[in-house]
């Protein structure tokens, strides 16, 4: 099922009854805590039973760290891992952007392929996922063109050939979703009635319904979001949380409906005339229609970038490709 063509949009906040949902409307960013890794780039980040931090960094490492901010090695993929998930039987799954999609034993640093290609085709760049209760993998191939490290040529480019993935428990895969505009995030909703995909080059969340008399059907969850969204979670009273890496680019926004060749040009230039992205710590939580909750945001003085969030017992964690540390934010007080 391909998604329509990008229509170029700009961002208009979020109407009144949306605004009267955050607590107390646009919320200042409370303090944030860093927690160094002794690596760098933790795009994800998940929460297990025990309370500990699991993220990956850039040289392929899996750390898990304790309350106390100490960070152990689990596994080493050999690759760049990504989204990062509980997979319900102790295991991790972790979304490598070189191998795929991993399965990682944390206690003895076992890795399982579990899809490294579909019907023949390698996958390119294996990007985040959700679980669902009786483990079926709902995962991102962000771009069928460019790796991870060209991610940005893929925005440019903006082709649309990202795909949402479904590998069932007996372990068929399954496209669900293909033309996406850089296919990144992957949510369940309450009841996992629908799966939502952060498509980051088109600005939208899009959803995709799983059960009921819409099941197979696609429509979006939200559109025209004032950044570019990355990796989302489901978080506790059916909020998903979406992880802003950057706010819009106005030359990208002209950029896009222009030829294609025009856009190769500017991929062709070198990288500090090209569009990028602004420092600054931006999340977002929606309910399940997509009317905001939450919008917390801030300088990215001390952290910016922030690829991925987590809502956990009252903090939120928040990860990011390039910087050295995990950030939390305490949500309640």
């Amino acid at each position: 099922m391909r998604r329509p063509p990008l229509r170029p949009v700009v961002w208009q906040p979020p109407p009144a009854p949306a605004r009267a949902r955050e607590r107390g409307g646009p919320r200042p960013l409370p303090p944030v805590r860093l927690i160094e890794l002794g690596g760098t780039g933790p795009e994800d980040v998940v929460v297990d039973g025990d309370g500990r931090v699991v993220t990956g960094v850039e040289d392929g490492r899996v750390l898990r760290i304790d309350p106390d901010g100490r960070a152990e090695v689990v596994a080493d993929t050999g690759g760049r891992p990504l989204g990062i998930e509980l997979l319900g039987d102790g295991r991790l799954l972790v979304c490598d952007a070189r191998r795929g999609l991993l399965a990682v034993d944390p206690e003895r640093g076992a890795i399982e392929t579990l899809v490294d290609r579909v019907a023949s085709e390698p996958l390119r760049f294996c990007n985040n996922a959700a679980v669902g209760r009786d483990q079926t993998v709902y995962f991102t191939d962000s771009s069928r063109h460019f790796g991870i490290d060209h991610w940005r040529a893929d925005l440019l480019e903006h082709s649309g050939t990202g795909r949402l993935l479904r590998r069932d428990p007996g372990g068929d895969v399954t496209v669900l979703l293909e033309g996406l505009q850089f296919a990144n995030g992957v949510a369940l909703g309450e009841d996992e009635a629908f799966v939502v995909v952060a498509e980051t080059g088109a600005y939208r969340l899009t959803r995709l319904w799983l059960t009921g008399e819409r099941a197979g059907q696609s429509d979006l969850l939200v559109d025209n979001l004032p950044g570019f969204p990355d990796n989302i979670a489901a978080g506790p009273s059916g909020l998903i949380w979406v992880a802003l890496g950057s706010p819009r680019n106005p030359l990208l926004d002209r950029l896009l409906p222009l030829h294609p060749a025009l856009r190769r040009a500017v991929w062709a230039l070198p990288r500090r005339v090209q569009p990028g992205p602004v420092r600054t710590l931006w999340v977002l939580a929606v309910d399940q229609e997509g009317r905001v909750v939450h919008d917390l945001q801030g300088p990215g003085d001390d952290f910016h970038m922030v690829t991925g969030v987590r809502e956990h017992a009252g903090k939120v964690y928040l990860g990011s490709l390039v910087e050295p540390a995990v950030a939390v934010l305490d949500l309640e007080g």
